[in-house]
């Protein structure tokens, strides 16, 4: 998983559509696999980015967040890359169990998981894995910080 991005460097993200713009270029060095954890606060971006993700993998189905239903999956598109993505909100999963009980790791076999709300939970999912930190800055701009983070699988 390389991002074609230079890591760790704070990117501004004047409109929704350079989040947007972004997560299409994450999604273009995605597979199988591959592990998105977002962090920011509510607002800063996050399911926007993932929708960017969405389109770089054409897959279907509208994204939304996914907070009252946990997780969302969406099939490939014909014509599309050919690798789902599971879309999960953890901001109501009460911790590493919860989480665990959505069987993530199966999907992970298969698909890109983008997860909100996800870091110091959802790490463990993978070896390795992109953390994208988005900040919300006071002229309603977003910057992003992308990381390749390397882990221990519980």
């Amino acid at each position: 998983m390389t991002t074609g991005l230079e890591l760790d460097t704070e990117l501004v993200l004047p409109e929704p559509a350079d989040t947007e713009a972004l997560g299409e270029r994450l999604a273009a060095e995605l597979g199988p696999g591959d592990l998105v954890v977002l962090s920011g606060p509510l607002g800063a971006g996050k399911t926007v980015l993932v929708r960017g993700i969405a389109r770089g993998l054409g897959v279907a189905g509208p994204v939304t967040s996914p907070t009252f239903v946990i997780a969302r999956e969406h099939r490939p598109l014909p014509g599309g890359r050919g690798v789902p993505l599971v879309h999960v909100d953890a901001y109501r999963i009460g911790g590493a169990a919860e989480l665990d009980d959505l069987d993530l790791d199966t999907d992970l076999a298969e698909a890109v998981v983008a997860v909100e709300w996800g870091e110091g939970v959802a790490e463990r999912l993978a070896e390795r894995h992109l953390l994208v930190r988005l900040q919300r800055q006071p002229d309603d701009a977003r910057t992003a910080t992308v990381s390749r983070m390397e882990e221990q699988v519980r």
